[in-house]
């Protein structure tokens, strides 16, 4: 979902440490209560939450826990721009959540900090994409229980591009070209956010690399992403690029406001911009990078987590069985009523009526053919390495060979940490 979607610009856990001294902030989020002292029995539950952008969010999610009668499930929904810090930090004190949103990453397993939850998700595991299994699971047990699916792609203005006689890109090369077409006056012809940060692992999937091999090795580091990173560069200093938006690229006020013709963003984003734009819109994959690459979509998504060092482990596994294994109402109703989002099981995506027709199904189609989901074994600290290979090769004209370069060095430091 968006803002605070499920690439909210990824900040880093490794500087989670340095934020401590804000750690008690989180308590201080007054009004955050899903519920005090209800219907529910003795046990107290916190769960934490970032503030979705859309409308209802937080009123659904203190519905639902409102609704469950064995525990008193309290929520804290977390309204600042660097929720990932603030969890991570209040994590290590005594005010820690039991129970928390994010996304798979193994050190927060390899530390200890997340519970097994394959006793309750097993009975359900066929009806869950098998991908958002694979990225939670780490030696054949499974943290975490997928939410929603978040594809992203690029959305454009259909008028636009017919006005200016451009067809839908399908390469990167193209994409250049239809960007310096649909640049006129004050419309831009493409966003992809401010920093690009959004487009690092589609573009290096559509060169045909990958950011890790299936043997944890780095993937990334080939001639295809090297041309890839050299177009970015033409891109950024084309002067056909949104720089300085109002908004990041979770947002589509950007394209729905005229600002630009074409912007990356995500799948939550559909029913504002129909509402928008009418019929005036579609969506396609990125492209591909390089001539022998293939288009992608990239897989966010949020996913729920216990914390292994809570007091109430079980209680908190529980009221997760009960919402997001047992509640196929909720699950569907947050999946598709608050955004367009793709429920992770099968049945669910199989009956959403909502995702049946239109571009939402062009969404789940390209979703399905073109999708890439997180690596668990890609961690913060790698994201960050490649955004710096961004910050320096497209944004400052370092040469991209030496960019990679320095980024394998802090990709390697962490691999051995974590795999020896």
């Amino acid at each position: 979902m968006s803002a605070m979607s499920s690439n909210w610009d990824r900040r880093s856990i490794l500087r989670a440490a340095a934020g401590l001294s804000a750690a008690g902030a989180l308590t201080a989020c007054g009004g955050n209560n899903g519920r005090s002292g209800g219907a529910g029995s003795g046990t107290n539950l916190t769960q934490y939450f970032h503030a979705y952008g859309e409308a209802g969010t937080e009123q659904a999610i203190k519905k639902y826990a409102k609704a469950y009668d064995k525990a008193n499930v309290t929520t804290q929904w977390i309204t600042s721009a660097d929720f990932e810090s603030k969890l991570f930090a209040t994590l290590l004190t005594k005010n820690a959540p039991d129970l928390f949103e994010f996304h798979p990453q193994i050190q927060m397993i390899k530390s200890g900090q997340v519970a097994d939850l394959t006793d309750i998700i097993e009975p359900v595991k066929s009806d869950f994409n098998p991908a958002d299994i694979k990225s939670h699971t780490v030696d054949g047990k499974i943290y975490g229980v997928r939410m929603i699916d978040d594809p992203q792609f690029f959305f454009y203005r259909k008028s636009m591009l017919e006005a200016a006689k451009v067809d839908v890109p399908t390469t990167l090369d193209e994409l250049m070209e239809a960007a310096e077409k649909l640049t006129t006056g004050k419309v831009k012809g493409l966003y992809m956010g401010n920093d690009l940060h959004n487009v690092i692992n589609p573009m290096i999937w559509s060169a045909g690399a990958d950011t890790l091999d299936e043997k944890n090795q780095i993937a990334y580091h080939t001639p295809g992403v090297i041309e890839g990173i050299k177009k970015m560069r033409q891109l950024f200093t084309s002067g056909n690029l949104l720089l300085g938006a109002p908004t990041e690229s979770w947002d589509p006020s950007s394209l729905n406001q005229g600002l630009c013709a074409i912007q990356f963003c995500g799948m939550w984003a559909m029913p504002g911009i129909q509402a928008a734009l009418g019929d005036d819109w579609g969506v396609f994959p990125f492209p591909k990078t390089i001539d022998s690459g293939k288009q992608s979509v990239y897989n966010g998504g949020w996913s729920m987590f216990v914390n292994a060092k809570s007091e109430n482990v079980e209680a908190a596994k529980e009221y997760v069985k009960w919402l997001w294994i047992d509640q196929k109402q909720y699950q569907e109703d947050w999946a598709t009523s608050y955004g367009f989002h793709i429920p992770p099981r099968a049945s669910l995506a199989q009956s959403a009526t909502k995702l049946k027709s239109g571009n939402a199904a062009e969404g789940v189609r390209l979703f399905n053919e073109f999708g890439h989901f997180d690596n668990i074994g890609w961690t913060q600290a790698m994201i960050t390495a490649l955004e710096d290979v961004f910050a320096n090769a497209v944004r400052k004209d370092m040469d991209p060979e030496a960019a990679l370069d320095k980024a394998d060095e802090a990709v390697n430091r962490e691999l051995k940490k974590l795999f020896g």
